[in-house]
Protein backbone atom coordinates (compact mmCIF):
# COMPACT_ATOMS: atom_id res chain seq x y z
CA UNK A 1 0.00 0.00 0.00
CA UNK A 2 1.24 3.55 -0.72
CA UNK A 3 -0.32 6.59 0.66
CA UNK A 4 0.07 10.39 -0.72
CA UNK A 5 -0.91 13.14 1.34
CA UNK A 6 -2.23 15.80 -0.61
CA UNK A 7 -2.86 19.49 0.57
CA UNK A 8 -6.32 20.13 -0.20
CA UNK A 9 -7.48 23.82 -1.60
CA UNK A 10 -9.65 24.43 1.29
CA UNK A 11 -7.20 24.14 4.17
CA UNK A 12 -7.49 20.58 4.47
CA UNK A 13 -6.08 17.38 3.57
CA UNK A 14 -6.68 14.67 1.32
CA UNK A 15 -4.95 11.27 1.71
CA UNK A 16 -4.68 9.20 -1.37
CA UNK A 17 -4.19 5.37 -1.05
CA UNK A 18 -3.11 2.77 -3.33
CA UNK A 19 -4.02 -0.57 -2.00
CA UNK A 20 -2.53 -3.99 -3.16
CA UNK A 21 -5.19 -5.41 -4.22
CA UNK A 22 -5.26 -2.48 -7.26
CA UNK A 23 -8.74 -0.25 -5.76
CA UNK A 24 -7.55 3.43 -5.18
CA UNK A 25 -9.26 5.52 -2.49
CA UNK A 26 -9.38 8.80 -1.48
CA UNK A 27 -9.32 9.71 2.40
CA UNK A 28 -10.53 13.30 3.35
CA UNK A 29 -9.73 14.44 6.28
CA UNK A 30 -11.02 17.73 8.32
CA UNK A 31 -7.95 19.25 9.86
CA UNK A 32 -7.55 22.47 9.04
CA UNK A 33 -7.46 23.12 12.31
CA UNK A 34 -4.47 21.46 12.91
CA UNK A 35 -0.88 22.24 11.30
CA UNK A 36 -0.04 18.89 10.72
CA UNK A 37 -2.90 16.38 9.33
CA UNK A 38 -3.87 13.94 11.97
CA UNK A 39 -4.01 11.14 9.40
CA UNK A 40 -0.26 11.86 8.88
CA UNK A 41 -0.02 11.14 12.68
CA UNK A 42 -2.30 7.94 12.68
CA UNK A 43 0.14 6.54 9.63
CA UNK A 44 3.50 7.88 11.40
CA UNK A 45 2.64 6.22 14.78
CA UNK A 46 1.20 3.59 13.25
CA UNK A 47 4.39 2.66 11.36
CA UNK A 48 6.84 3.99 14.05
CA UNK A 49 4.70 1.23 16.56
CA UNK A 50 4.25 -1.00 14.40
CA UNK A 51 0.82 -1.25 14.92
CA UNK A 52 -0.41 -3.53 12.55
CA UNK A 53 -4.22 -3.48 12.83
CA UNK A 54 -4.60 0.44 13.61
CA UNK A 55 -6.48 2.94 10.79
CA UNK A 56 -4.25 2.31 7.96
CA UNK A 57 -3.58 -1.43 8.42
CA UNK A 58 -6.87 -2.28 8.52
CA UNK A 59 -7.43 -0.05 5.27
CA UNK A 60 -4.43 -2.41 3.94
CA UNK A 61 -6.51 -5.37 4.68
CA UNK A 62 -9.52 -4.17 2.82
CA UNK A 63 -11.57 -2.18 5.37
CA UNK A 64 -13.00 1.09 4.15
CA UNK A 65 -14.68 3.96 6.37
CA UNK A 66 -17.03 6.26 5.35
CA UNK A 67 -14.74 9.25 5.15
CA UNK A 68 -13.32 6.79 1.91
CA UNK A 69 -14.14 7.26 -1.72
CA UNK A 70 -12.79 4.71 -4.17
CA UNK A 71 -11.68 5.91 -7.22
CA UNK A 72 -10.14 3.19 -9.08
CA UNK A 73 -10.05 -0.32 -9.50
CA UNK A 74 -12.53 -3.01 -9.05
CA UNK A 75 -15.32 -2.99 -6.58
CA UNK A 76 -15.37 -5.73 -4.58
CA UNK A 77 -18.77 -7.25 -3.98
CA UNK A 78 -18.03 -8.19 -0.15
CA UNK A 79 -16.56 -5.27 0.48
CA UNK A 80 -19.01 -4.21 3.25
CA UNK A 81 -19.09 -7.36 4.56
CA UNK A 82 -15.23 -7.97 4.62
CA UNK A 83 -14.58 -4.19 5.61
CA UNK A 84 -17.29 -5.20 9.37
CA UNK A 85 -15.14 -8.47 9.81
CA UNK A 86 -11.80 -6.57 9.45
CA UNK A 87 -13.14 -4.15 11.70
CA UNK A 88 -14.50 -6.44 14.19
CA UNK A 89 -11.41 -8.23 14.84
CA UNK A 90 -8.91 -5.06 14.69
CA UNK A 91 -7.90 -4.16 18.41
CA UNK A 92 -5.05 -1.56 17.49
CA UNK A 93 -7.66 0.98 15.95
CA UNK A 94 -8.61 2.09 19.42
CA UNK A 95 -5.08 1.62 20.17
CA UNK A 96 -3.89 3.75 17.09
CA UNK A 97 -6.84 6.60 18.17
CA UNK A 98 -5.81 6.87 21.90
CA UNK A 99 -1.98 7.19 21.50
CA UNK A 100 -1.65 8.91 17.66
CA UNK A 101 -3.82 11.58 19.84
CA UNK A 102 -1.49 11.96 22.21
CA UNK A 103 1.70 11.85 20.02
CA UNK A 104 0.03 14.53 17.54
CA UNK A 105 -0.82 16.97 20.67
CA UNK A 106 2.96 16.97 21.59
CA UNK A 107 3.72 18.04 17.79
CA UNK A 108 0.81 20.36 17.55
CA UNK A 109 1.88 22.12 20.82
CA UNK A 110 5.58 21.89 20.67
CA UNK A 111 6.06 20.12 23.39
CA UNK A 112 8.15 17.48 25.20
CA UNK A 113 7.98 13.70 23.34
CA UNK A 114 5.15 12.50 25.45
CA UNK A 115 6.55 9.41 27.37
CA UNK A 116 4.34 9.29 30.46
CA UNK A 117 1.00 10.69 28.19
CA UNK A 118 0.84 7.01 25.61
CA UNK A 119 2.27 5.25 28.82
CA UNK A 120 -1.17 6.62 30.37
CA UNK A 121 -3.66 6.48 27.27
CA UNK A 122 -2.00 2.54 26.86
CA UNK A 123 -3.47 1.80 30.60
CA UNK A 124 -7.00 3.48 29.82
CA UNK A 125 -6.59 0.97 27.20
CA UNK A 126 -4.87 -1.91 28.91
CA UNK A 127 -3.99 -3.69 32.26
CA UNK A 128 -0.47 -5.21 30.26
CA UNK A 129 2.48 -2.95 30.78
CA UNK A 130 2.69 -0.55 28.08
CA UNK A 131 4.62 -2.41 24.99
CA UNK A 132 6.14 0.66 23.79
CA UNK A 133 9.87 1.84 24.87
CA UNK A 134 10.49 5.36 25.26
CA UNK A 135 12.97 5.03 21.48
CA UNK A 136 9.68 4.15 19.52
CA UNK A 137 7.87 7.06 21.38
CA UNK A 138 10.67 9.12 20.59
CA UNK A 139 10.91 8.04 17.32
CA UNK A 140 7.44 8.16 16.11
CA UNK A 141 7.33 11.84 17.90
CA UNK A 142 10.50 13.01 16.12
CA UNK A 143 9.43 11.50 12.70
CA UNK A 144 5.96 13.41 12.77
CA UNK A 145 7.84 16.47 13.80
CA UNK A 146 9.86 16.20 11.07
CA UNK A 147 7.44 15.21 8.62
CA UNK A 148 4.90 18.15 9.84
CA UNK A 149 7.63 20.64 9.43
CA UNK A 150 7.61 19.28 5.67
CA UNK A 151 3.86 19.30 5.05
CA UNK A 152 4.09 22.99 6.31
CA UNK A 153 6.56 23.97 4.39
CA UNK A 154 5.66 22.63 0.88
CA UNK A 155 2.42 22.92 -1.32
CA UNK A 156 3.74 19.07 -2.68
CA UNK A 157 2.33 16.04 -1.95
CA UNK A 158 3.94 13.99 1.18
CA UNK A 159 4.43 10.17 0.12
CA UNK A 160 4.58 8.00 2.68
CA UNK A 161 5.04 4.53 1.42
CA UNK A 162 3.41 2.07 4.32
CA UNK A 163 4.88 -1.47 5.44
CA UNK A 164 3.70 -4.84 3.98
CA UNK A 165 4.16 -5.98 7.53
CA UNK A 166 1.33 -3.83 8.68
CA UNK A 167 -1.37 -5.28 7.85
CA UNK A 168 -4.41 -6.24 9.75
CA UNK A 169 -5.82 -9.92 9.53
CA UNK A 170 -8.92 -10.74 8.01
CA UNK A 171 -10.41 -13.12 10.06
CA UNK A 172 -12.12 -14.95 7.18
CA UNK A 173 -9.00 -14.85 4.57
CA UNK A 174 -6.21 -14.69 6.84
CA UNK A 175 -3.28 -11.68 6.66
CA UNK A 176 -3.81 -9.80 4.00
CA UNK A 177 -0.97 -8.40 1.44
CA UNK A 178 0.01 -4.76 2.01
Amino acid sequence: MHLTFQHDPRGESLTLIRRADGAVFTLSSYTHKWRVPHDLSHAVTERELGIADGIFGVIAAGAVFATMTQIEGKKRHDAKVRSARILKAAKGVGISEAIAAVIHEAVEKRQATPYAAVRESWGVISQDPCPYLDEDIERATTVLRELGEQWGASSEPLEFPWPARLCATDPKGGRVSA
